[in-house]
């Protein structure tokens, strides 16, 4: 029998707590569906995500893949523009090695008549694609002498023509540094001139006499100011000369764990080991810059050639 103090306890009846209690579980289940509804819906999402972020990443890939492959072609396309070393006079050997990056390094040689044989090497400002196109435009231009109304066959000419024909206003403000030599072999004259470019270097003698001569015309890189006029300056060629024509990415190095860096000096001090004769070569050269570096990858474009005059 149920007391009035024990019915005071319990309020309700039992079905009534029984009701309740089936109410509760009720909602509890509804919740419990709906969560679980929830969770199918986010791991569908989820599943839904990861396959984009997997077709994605599938198309960034292949979009890598064919960039490399055209930098790797254009990389080819600019050494496939660079003439083939030759064994006839004048001799010339070269070596380029591009850095990580597509480079702004050309160069080339050709006779532009059979008594004038015009050398050169530029260097456009920065790396890339933008970089690559002006190096090969401008190199072209100089291989087919395709300036109007300019001799090629002088130096000082043959820059004013490069620097009016390339005014970095008008090439997304990129200039370049050249050197670009001619030499008649009837006078062994060498006429030269330079934009902003280390100097070329003229080996001669022989071993324990050797000598050095850095050949410079200190003027503006090509296409910083229009309208200038470029000088050139002439040298006699020894019958021994040898002509070493490079990029500043030859020679600015960091040493090996050492804060400074090579200089033109030092390079002049390797190449004077390198007279007409000696077993001392471009490879040897290499070599011995790598081990500078403590490594082989060279940071800046590394561009040289030489010729036998």
């Amino acid at each position: 029998m149920v007391t009035e103090a024990g019915a005071a306890q319990n309020p309700c009846s039992l079905p009534e707590q029984v009701a309740r209690l089936e109410e509760e579980n009720e909602r509890l289940r509804n919740e419990l569906a709906d969560m679980n509804l929830m969770y199918e819906n986010m791991m569908e999402h989820g599943v839904a995500i990861e396959d984009q972020l997997a077709d994605r990443n599938a198309e960034l890939e292949r979009m890598q893949k064919r960039l490399a492959h055209e930098l790797r072609d254009a990389a080819n396309y600019v050494q496939s523009i660079i003439p083939a070393p030759s064994s006839d006079y004048p001799v010339t050997q070269w070596k380029y090695i591009p850095s990580s990056e597509l480079g702004g390094d050309s160069f080339g040689y050709h006779w532009i008549d059979p008594d004038h044989f015009a050398m050169y090497l530029l260097d456009v400002c920065g790396h890339g694609v933008g970089a690559a196109l002006l190096s090969v435009t401008a190199i072209n231009v100089l291989r087919t002498g395709g300036l109007p109304n300019v001799d090629m066959r002088d130096p000082g000419q043959a820059l004013t023509g490069m620097n009016n024909a390339f005014d970095m206003s008008k090439q997304n403000n990129m200039y370049f540094t050249l050197w670009y030599g001619v030499f008649q072999p009837s006078t062994r004259v060498l006429k030269f001139a330079s934009g902003g470019h280390p100097p070329a270097l003229l080996v001669a003698g022989s071993e324990g006499n050797v000598t050095v001569k850095e050949l410079v015309t200190r003027q503006l890189i090509v296409g910083g100011m229009p309208d200038i006029t470029y000088e050139m300056q002439s040298c006699i060629v020894p019958p021994d000369g040898r002509l070493f024509v490079f990029s500043d990415g030859t020679y600015e190095i960091q040493k090996h764990n050492q804060s400074d860096m090579l200089d033109l000096e030092d390079l002049a001090r390797y190449l004077a080991q390198m007279p007409r004769g000696s077993s001392y070569q471009l490879d040897d050269l290499i070599a011995d810059l790598r081990k500078v570096q403590g490594c082989d990858a060279f940071e800046d474009d590394f561009s040289i050639f030489l010729v036998d005059l």
